[in-house]
């Protein structure tokens, strides 16, 4: 039987495997990447799947991003994914309970809102992410506008006009 797990309990040599077989290794490309580019993975909202042999099978990784505006302030956002299932185990629901261990995490820790590049009508049914409020956002690289998901964990309003980039850290 299989288990859900914080990611940060799995080597980073697995995940990057996982990832890999998932996504192809020209992964890096991609616009999330661009978004996320340098910010470190939320260790209290990522999580795995591992086996009953103790081996990783899935992970969902969440980062700290913002929606930026042109005077320069940022909208904190947590962007979720990806979601990797390794291509032998698809299809058998975890990553329907990563995704599912996620959003009760974010809301149990009133986080900012949550937004993805995703199939509206997948992670709209089961979590409700939706790309209303999302028509002002701009992405540094190609994507489709209706792909551009957002979900309040509060019930708040999402939205704002900017590009997604990494969050500016302040030091404390």
């Amino acid at each position: 039987m299989s288990k859900i797990v914080p990611l940060s309990s799995q080597p980073e040599t697995a995940i990057e495997r996982l990832l890999d077989a998932a996504f192809g290794p020209d992964r890096h490309g991609r616009t999330a990447y661009r978004i996320r580019d340098g910010m470190p993975w939320l260790p209290s909202l990522s999580f795995a799947v591992i086996d009953d042999a103790g081996v990783l099978i899935g992970s969902l990784q969440c980062w700290p991003v913002a929606l930026t505006r042109n005077d320069g302030t940022q909208i904190p956002l947590i962007m979720v994914g990806p979601v990797a299932v390794d291509p032998a185990h698809q299809r058998d629901g975890h990553g329907r309970a990563m995704m599912d261990a996620v959003v009760a995490a974010a809301r149990a820790q009133a986080t900012e809102p949550l937004m993805m590049i995703g199939d509206p009508e997948y992670y709209g049914r089961f979590w409700g992410f939706d790309a209303q409020g999302t028509d002002g956002w701009d992405a540094p690289g190609p994507f489709e506008r209706r792909r551009l998901l957002a979900l309040s964990v509060d019930d708040s309003m999402v939205g704002g006009v900017g590009m997604l980039s990494p969050r500016i850290v302040v030091p404390a």
